[in-house]
């Protein structure tokens, strides 16, 4: 279910998810009320779900994790119980950054990060040996062009 925010809501959002470290003090200065009433605000999103956390964005290159892949999954089953089965496997594996199921072609799209293509070699072995996994297609990313990790609240929601 959507959240009904107001406008105030939205700029304590977007103000956040571009300095999720800001002092609420500051937050308040910037969004145009109190403190108190700021932080109360910012305690109701958290508690509705909007605001699912905080995290510092690590550039996983620096840390030697250069490779990316994405890796595209076909179940040769896709009853509950395997498609949940497959899941579970998938939040398993570090590797794994992030897993979508999608519609088309395929059931699982993977965003997977390694330190080289020869670890990505191996994970790709135990992902081909998975049980019910039918195919697996992969695409090396060459250079990351956008990586945003916001919600764009340039583009109002319909509805």
């Amino acid at each position: 279910m959507k959240a009904r925010l107001d406008a105030i809501d939205w700029k304590i959002l977007k103000e956040l998810q571009a300095d999720g470290r800001i002092t609420n003090v500051e937050l308040a200065s910037r969004v145009g009320i109190s403190a108190p009433p700021c932080l109360r605000r910012v305690r109701a999103l958290e508690e509705m779900g909007v605001i699912l956390g905080y995290r510092a964005l690590v550039a996983g290159a620096k840390l030697g994790y250069g490779v990316t892949v994405f890796a595209m999954v076909h179940l040769a089953s896709q009853a509950e119980a395997d498609l949940n089965a497959f899941a579970a496997k998938v939040r398993a594996w570090p590797i794994v950054r992030e897993c979508h199921t999608v519609s088309g072609d395929f059931d699982f799209v993977m965003k997977c990060v390694a330190p080289d293509l020869s670890s990505f070699q191996a994970f790709v072995g135990e992902l081909t040996a998975t049980p019910n996994v039918r195919n697996v297609r992969t695409v090396l990313t060459l250079n990351q062009v956008k990586d945003e990790a916001a919600v764009p609240m340039e583009i109002a929601p319909a509805g």
